[in-house]
């Protein structure tokens, strides 16, 4: 891997991780308004848009965009 190619994906972590943290919040903030501790209790729990985008928010984040490869290092 060439240093451009570090940098590159160096600056691909920070998209997803960013992602991660502004879903994360998104999701806490809704948990927060409708007095949970959890999605879980919560009537749209499997519809939920917010829940979505944050497991996408998740797997991105573990793939780091790859298509069915987790690096967890």
């Amino acid at each position: 891997m060439t240093q451009e190619q570090s940098i590159q994906d160096s600056g691909n972590d920070d998209i997803y991780e960013q992602a991660l943290r502004d879903r994360s919040v998104s999701l806490q903030e809704c948990q927060k308004a409708h007095s949970l501790s959890s999605c879980m209790p919560c009537a749209e729990f499997l519809e939920c848009p917010k829940r979505k985008e944050y497991v996408k928010a998740v797997y991105e984040s573990l793939s780091k965009g790859q298509e069915g490869a987790f690096d967890f290092n």
